[in-house]
C-alpha cells in the first residue's frame, strides 16, 4: 500500500541521515581538532574519552552522556569556598536534605554530583565546570536532571563560556518541585572552545543542598566531510553535506560558514537588526534591543540569534498585553510562478498567552482586503530562538505583517528575517492601504477561551453573558457559564471545528502537528470527509519531536482519563532485529509508566551483537511508578510458514530482577510461549520458541515480550531477535512453565503437563521445582496399576537437540511418590537408542537432581522412560531440564565455570526475595564483584556472588542451596570465599547451614572487610537425614557496597576434612585457659537449664512442644534452626497458647 503523500515528508525526514553524527572511519584527525567535539573521529571514540563520553561510536540520535556512575566525566569543582561539589551517592548519607536515590538507577547505589549543606553564614557559590568542549552545532541541546528542594538554595544557574564572553543559558531562584527535575537548554552555534558551568548559590538563610545527574549533549556534533553528497544536498567548501533548506538560513550548518557566504546568498535580503530595522522600517509596538543591559526579567532573551551573544540585537514586543505589535515589510511585487520565501527566528517565553502571527496583506485590488493569516505560533516555546519559514505565492502585490502579542510576564521576540531572491520590492513607492482597525484578521483558528476578552471583564478573564470567569476557573472541568463556553476549548474535540479543542502545536523542530482534512490527506479527488491532527514537516531546527498541547487544565480527580484515537502507518517491518539502527517492528506498550527503551551500550549495560551497539532495556527503577510490568510488542505479522522459529538473546541480571515472558497474540487470544524468572547471571543467553500457525492461514499474529519486575534491583534486556521458517531445536532450558517444550509422550499420552494450584490434583508433587509453588508446572506420569501395569513403560521424548560443539551435561530434576513409584530410565537417541542412566525414584517431598553426560556429533534426543512398580497412587515427575557445556559435576560440587550446577538460587520472599547471582570479572557489572575468580585466577573465570548492599535492615538474607544430599556420618565440604567491604562497620556475613527434616544447623560462618583475596574454608558435615547445604549471605552491620563470592565448592562424600597447611599470614587464634574453662562452664550451665526445662515441660504437659514426630511423617524440612551455641525455635512453637 503506498504511503500517503501527507506522511512522506515526515518519514523522509525521520530517515534522513543526521550530519552531526556522521564519522570518518578511516583515520583520526589531530588531537587538537578531534578532541571533545561531539564526533567520534576515531574508531573507538577515544578522542572523546576525556570529555565524559565512555561508549563506542554513537549511532544516529544518541547523545553524549554522563551518568557519574564510573567517575565525574571530566567535570570538576571550581568553587572558592567550603561550599563545593563532589561526586556522591545517597547510600553514603542516611539522612539529610539531599536526594535519597540517584536519577540514573533510581536507587541509593547510584552516583551523582552534589553540593552538601553548608553551615557558614556568608553567601557562597559552588561551581561545577565541564571539560573544555569544542564546536557546538546550531542544534546543540544540553539536557540534565537536578535536585534542589525549595528553601534549600537561593539560586541555580547554567552558563556557557566561550572566548571572553559568559552567557547565562538558564537561571532560577525557585521554587522547585520535590524530586529530580529535568532541564533542557539550547546552546546555539559555538565556534571554537567552550565550557559549561552549573552553579548553586546559597545565602545565610539557605542550607544549599543540590544534586546533578545524567548530563546529555544532544545533536551537538558538526557534520564531517564526505566524498560525495546525496542528490540535492549542498557540498560545502569543507566537503560537508547539508540539506538544501539549510542554505542561506542564517545558521552555520557547514561549520565553515560556506552555506551562508555572499556568493551563495547574495540575492537574499537578510535583516539581523545589528544596525537597525533594514527594509522592515514600519514598526508599531516593537523595540530594537539586546540582552546586555536589558530588563531583569526571567523571560528576557539572554542572547540574540545572529551572533549567539548578549551583545547581539533583536526586536521585542513592547506593546501592552492584549495589544499586538506590528512589523511591516516593504511592498513586494506579485510573486508569479516562484515563491517568495521568508525565514524568520522567533522567541516566545514566559507566558502561555504569548502569540506571534504572520499575515499576508494583498495590495492594489479595487476593494480593500483583510490580512490573511499564514502562520501562528502561540504558547511557551522555551528559551530558544526557533526557526520558521513561509512560502508566499500571490497574484497581486503584497506586504508581510508580523504581529506579536505578549502575555503576562512573557516576551515575544524576532531576529534574522531573511527574504529569498524571489521577494522583489516594488520599484516605486506606492501608497499603502491602512491596516484595518481592531484585531488584525479573523484568524482561521480562533483563540482559546482564555484569549477571548470583553471590555467588561478584567484582562485574562473570560466573559460569558454578565459573568466574568477568572483564569483559574477556565478548563477546570466545571462549567461556570450557562452554556459551558468556559469548557468548550479545553482538549475535548473531534477536530471538526476550527478551534480544534484548544490544542496548539508547540513543536520547535523538523516535525509539527497540523489540522488536516481527510480530503487533503488522500488527495483532492478523494471523497473522504472529516478532520484530524496529522504529523507534518516543519522548518524548525531544534529537537525532532513534535508536540501539541491543550490549554492549562485542571485540577482533576484521581479517575480522570484521556481517550483518543490514533493511527500509525509505516512500511512493513520485520520481527527480526538487532536494534542497531532502530527498533524495527518493535514498540513499547503504554499500559504502565514502565517502558522498554532503545539504548546504546554504556558501562555495565552492553549489547549482544557487538558489545558496543544497541539493544532494548527494561530498567526496574525507571521510573518508580505504578505498573509492575512493561510490554514490548511487534507489529502484526503474516505467517511465512506453518511453523516458524523465533530466536532471541535475553539478559536477566540482579538480585531482584523478576520475570521475562514471551507470548503470541492472535485473533484476540494470547498464548504463552516462554518465560524465565530470577537472575540468570551477568551474561546474555539465547532462547528459542516455536510459532505454530494453521497451514495456509493468513491470520496476522503479534509477539509480546512482558517484563514483570519483582523489586528494584537488576537489569532486563533483549537483543538479536530473529525469525526463520521451520521448527526450533529443542531448548537448552525447559521449566514447563509455559509449554511442554516440544516433548512427546507417544500415542498413549501418559505423560502430561500440570500444576497443583487447585490442591485437588489426583497425583503428582504438591509444588514444582522451578517456583516451588503450587502454581508451577511440571511433567508427570501416573504409574498406578490401573494406568500403567507393573513392568510397563511410559516414554517422554524430546525434540531434536542441536549437536553440541563440546561435551555437555544434561541435568534434570525428578520427583517420586511416597510409595515406590518404580524406575526412571534415561536414554539418548543418536541414530539408535542407548540407555545412559537408571534411577530408582526415591519417595518423599524433595525434588532430586539427575545428570547425564552428552557427547554427540549429530542431532540427538533424550528419552525418559518411567517403569511402573505396580504400586497404587504412585507417579514420577520431571522438571527443569538444563543443557550446559562441560562435564557433569559431582553432587554438591561446582566450579561455576558454566553456571551454578545443581545449586539453587531461588529467591525466598520470607528472606526479602533476593537471590545469589553468577558472573565473572571479564563482564562489566553494576554490582561490585571480585576482579578474578579462584578456579582460573583470571577475569575469564566465573563464580557465584551476592551484593549485600541491597539487603538493607531487617535481617534479610539470600540463600544458595545444594541439591538434596544423602545422610552421611562424616563428609567434607571445601570451598573458597571472597568477602570485601570498605570499612569495619560495614560488615557482611557468610554462613554455612545444614538443612534437613530435623531443622537447620549453622556449622560455619565468617564476616569482615577483607578485600581482594580468596580464602579457603573446610567444614566437616554430618547428618542422619537427607540434607541440603545452604550458603547464606546476610548483614552484620550497616548496608554498604560489598560482594560476597564463592568458587570451587567441593563436597567429598564420606571423607573427613584434612587440615590444610597454614598459608603465610594465616595464624591460629590462641585460646587462653581461662577462656576455655569459662566456655566449658557456660556449656554445662546451658545443659542443666535445658534439662530442667524439659523436666518441667514433661511434668506439665506430658510431652515437649518441640518434640519432632518424624517417624509418622514424610521426610521434609521444618524451620527449626540449631546453632552451635544454642537452639532457635519458631515463634509458633515457643509461644504460649
Amino acid at each position: 500500500m503506498p504511503l500517503p503523500s501527507h506522511l512522506l515528508p515526515a518519514v523522509v525526514l525521520l530517515l534522513a541521515r543526521s550530519p552531526g553524527w556522521a564519522w570518518v572511519p578511516s583515520h583520526c584527525r589531530s588531537p587538537g581538532q578531534a578532541a571533545c567535539n561531539f564526533v567520534c573521529d576515531c574508531r573507538d571514540c577515544s578522542d572523546e574519552a576525556q570529555c565524559g563520553y565512555r561508549g563506542a561510536s554513537p549511532a544516529l540520535g544518541t547523545p553524549f552522556a554522563c551518568d557519574f556512575e564510573q567517575d565525574s566525566c571530566g567535570w570538576r569543582d571550581i568553587s572558592t569556598s567550603g561550599y563545593s561539589w563532589l561526586r556522591d551517592r545517597a547510600g553514603a548519607a542516611l539522612e539529610g536534605p539531599g536526594p535519597h536515590s540517584d536519577h540514573t538507577l533510581g536507587t541509593d547505589l547510584g552516583w551523582y554530583m552534589a553540593v552538601g549543606t553548608h553551615r557558614g553564614k556568608e553567601a557562597s557559590t559552588a561551581a561545577l565546570r565541564s571539560p573544555t568542549l569544542r564546536e557546538a552545532a546550531p542544534s546543540c541541546k544540553l539536557r540534565l536532571w537536578y535536585h534542589a528542594a525549595s528553601g534549600d538554595v537561593a539560586e541555580l544557574r547554567l552558563e556557557v563560556t566561550h572566548g571572553s564572553e559568559t552567557l547565562t543559558l538558564w537561571q532560577s531562584t525557585g521554587s522547585w518541585d520535590l524530586g529530580w527535575q529535568e532541564l533542557a537548554v539550547t546552546t546555539g552555534r559555538i565556534r571554537g572552545d567552550f565550557r559549561v558551568t552549573f552553579s548553586a548559590t546559597r545565602n545565610a538563610t539557605h542550607g544549599g543542598a543540590v544534586a546533578l545527574d545524567d548530563l546529555e549533549f544532544w545533536d551537538c556534533g558538526l557534520p564531517t566531510p564526505q566524498a560525495s553528497c546525496p542528490l540535492g544536498h549542498h557540498h560545502c567548501q569543507n566537503k560537508v553535506c547539508v540539506e538544501p533548506q539549510q542554505l542561506c538560513d542564517g545558521e552555520d550548518n557547514c561549520g565553515d560558514l560556506s552555506d551562508e557566504d555572499p556568493l551563495t546568498c547574495g540575492h537574499h535580503t537578510a535583516t539581523d537588526f545589528e544596525t537597525g530595522l533594514g527594509p522592515w522600517n514600519r514598526s508599531e509596538g516593537w523595540s530594537w534591543n539586546h540582552s546586555a543591559g536589558g530588563p531583569e526579567r526571567p523571560s528576557w532573551p539572554r542572547r540574540d540569534h545572529s551572533r549567539n551573544s548578549a551583545q547581539g540585537s533583536f526586536l521585542v514586543s513592547v506593546a501592552e498585553p492584549g495589544t499586538p505589535a506590528i512589523l511591516s515589510s516593504p511592498e513586494f511585487q506579485a510573486s508569479g510562478a516562484s515563491n517568495c520565501s521568508l525565514i524568520f527566528y522567533h522567541y516566545l517565553h514566559g507566558s502561555e498567552a504569548g502569540c506571534l502571527q504572520l499575515f499576508l496583506q494583498t495590495l492594489g485590488s479595487s476593494a480593500p482586503q483583510a490580512p490573511v493569516l499564514l502562520r501562528r505560533r502561540r504558547g511557551e516555546l522555551g528559551t530558544a530562538w526557533v526557526r520558521d519559514r513561509v512560502d508566499i505565492q500571490s497574484a497581486h502585490p503584497f506586504q508581510i505583517l508580523l504581529a506579536g502579542q505578549t502575555g503576562p510576564g512573557g516576551v515575544v521576540g524576532l531576529d534574522d528575517l531573511i527574504l529569498s531572491d524571489h521577494c522583489r520590492p516594488v520599484p516605486e513607492v506606492s501608497t499603502l492601504q491602512p491596516l484595518p482597525p481592531g484585531p488584525l484578521a479573523p484568524a482561521p483558528q480562533p483563540l482559546p477561551p482564555s484569549s477571548r476578552f470583553q471590555d467588561s471583564c478584567k484582562q485574562g478573564h473570560f466573559a460569558c453573558g454578565d459573568l466574568c470567569v477568572p483564569p483559574e476557573q477556565l478548563c477546570d472541568f466545571e462549567e461556570q457559564c450557562a452554556g459551558g463556553e468556559d469548557e468548550q476549548a479545553c482538549g475535548t474535540t473531534d477536530f471538526e471545528s476550527l478551534e480544534a479543542g484548544g490544542w496548539e502545536d508547540t513543536s520547535v523542530g523538523r516535525l509539527q502537528w497540523r489540522r488536516l482534512s481527510a480530503q487533503e490527506s488522500q488527495g483532492s479527488s478523494a471523497a473522504a470527509a472529516g478532520h484530524f491532527l496529522s504529523l507534518q514537516r516543519a522548518w524548525g531546527q531544534l529537537s525532532t519531536e513534535a508536540r501539541v498541547l491543550t490549554p492549562l487544565l485542571g485540577p482533576s480527580g484521581p479517575s480522570c482519563e484521556l481517550h483518543l484515537a490514533y493511527y500509525l502507518q509505516s512500511q512493513p517491518r520485520e520481527v527480526s532485529c538487532n536494534f542497531e539502527r532502530d527498533t524495527c517492528s518493535w514498540y513499547p506498550g503504554h499500559l504502565s509508566d514502565t517502558h522498554w527503551r532503545w539504548v546504546e551500550s554504556r558501562g555495565p549495560d552492553h549489547d549482544h551483537t557487538t558489545g558496543q551497539g544497541h539493544f532494548v532495556l527494561l530498567d526496574p527503577t525507571d521510573p518508580l511508578a505504578w505498573g509492575h510490568s512493561a510490554h514490548l510488542l511487534s507489529r502484526p505479522q503474516v505467517p511465512a510458514a506453518p511453523t516458524e522459529c523465533l530466536s532471541f538473546w535475553y539478559y536477566l541480571h540482579g538480585p531482584q530482577i523478576g520475570t521475562l515472558r514471551l507470548a503470541m497474540r492472535r485473533e484476540g487470544e494470547e498464548t504463552h510461549l516462554w518465560s524465565r524468572s530470577g537472575t540468570q547471571g551477568n551474561r546474555w543467553h539465547e532462547a528459542w520458541a516455536t510459532l505454530s500457525h494453521q497451514p495456509g492461514s493468513r491470520a496476522q499474529y503479534q509477539l509480546l515480550f512482558e517484563g514483570l519486575r519483582d523489586g528494584y534491583h537488576g537489569t532486563m534486556a533483549l537483543d538479536d531477535v530473529a525469525v526463520r521458517p521451520g521448527p526450533c531445536w529443542a531448548p537448552h532450558h525447559c521449566s514447563f512453565e509455559d509449554s511442554d517444550c516440544g516433548f512427546s509422550s507417544g500415542g498413549r499420552g501418559l505423560w502430561r503437563r500440570q500444576a497443583n494450584a487447585s490442591g485437588h490434583t489426583a497425583w503428582g508433587p504438591p509444588t514444582d521445582h522451578t517456583t516451588e509453588t503450587a502454581q508451577g508446572h511440571y511433567m508427570v506420569v501416573d504409574t498406578s496399576p490401573d494406568a500403567l501395569p507393573r513392568g510397563q513403560t511410559a516414554s517422554l521424548t524430546s525434540k531434536e537437540y542441536r549437536p553440541p560443539a563440546q561435551p555437555a551435561c544434561l541435568t534434570f530434576w525428578y520427583h517420586g511418590s511416597l510409595h515406590n513409584p518404580g524406575t526412571l530410565r534415561v536414554h539418548l537417541e543418536k541414530g539408535g537408542k542407548h540407555q545412559v542412566l537408571s534411577l530408582s525414584a526415591h519417595g518423599g517431598l524433595a525434588w532430586r537432581l539427575g545428570s547425564v553426560d552428552v557427547q554427540a556429533e549429530q542431532a540427538w534426543r533424550v528419552v525418559f522412560e518411567a517403569v511402573a512398580a505396580g504400586v497404587a497412587h504412585s507417579y514420577v515427575a520431571l522438571d527443569d531440564l538444563l543443557l550446559q557445556d562441560g562435564p557433569c559435576p559431582r553432587p554438591g560440587s561446582c566450579d561455576f565455570e558454566s553456571g551454578l550446577c545443581g545449586w539453587s538460587h531461588l529467591a525466598w520472599p520470607s528472606l526479602g526475595g533476593y537471590s545469589w547471582d553468577w558472573g565473572g570479572g571479564a563482564t562489566p557489572s553494576r554490582y561490585p564483584q571480585p576482579p578474578v575468580d579462584h578456579t582460573l585466577g583470571t577475569k575469564a573465570g566465573h563464580f557465584a556472588f551476592f551484593e549485600t548492599g541491597v539487603l538493607g535492615p531487617g535481617g534479610r538474607a539470600a540463600w544458595l542451596r545444594s541439591e538434596p544430599l544423602p545422610a552421611t556420618p562424616a563428609s567434607c565440604l571445601r570451598f573458597w570465599y571472597y568477602v570485601g567491604f570498605p570499612e569495619h562497620f560495614y560488615k557482611g556475613e557468610l554462613r554455612v547451614l545444614l538443612r534437613s527434616a530435623q531443622g537447620q544447623l549453622a556449622v560455619w560462618g565468617t564476616g569482615g572487610h577483607r578485600q581482594h583475596q580468596w580464602l579457603e574454608a573446610q567444614v566437616e558435615v554430618a547428618s542422619t537425614k537427607e540434607f541440603q547445604v545452604v550458603f547464606e549471605a546476610t548483614l552484620g552491620g550497616q548496608p554498604a557496597l560489598g560482594p560476597i563470592a564463592l568458587d570451587d565448592v567441593e563436597y567429598l562424600a564420606g571423607q573427613r576434612c584434612q587440615q590444610p597447611a597454614p598459608s603465610p599470614g594465616d595464624t591460629a587464634a590462641p585460646v587462653s585457659v581461662p577462656t576455655a574453662v569459662g566456655s566449658a562452664l557456660l556449656l554445662l550451665m546451658l545443659l542443666v537449664l535445658l534439662g530442667l526445662g524439659g523436666r518441667r515441660c514433661l511434668q506439665k504437659r506430658g510431652s515437649c512442644p518441640f518434640q519432632s514426630n518424624t517417624e509418622a511423617t514424610a521426610p521434609g524440612f521444618d524451620n527449626i534452626l540449631f546453632n552451635a551455641d544454642g537452639v532457635t525455635l519458631p515463634a509458633s512453637v515457643t509461644s504460649e497458647p
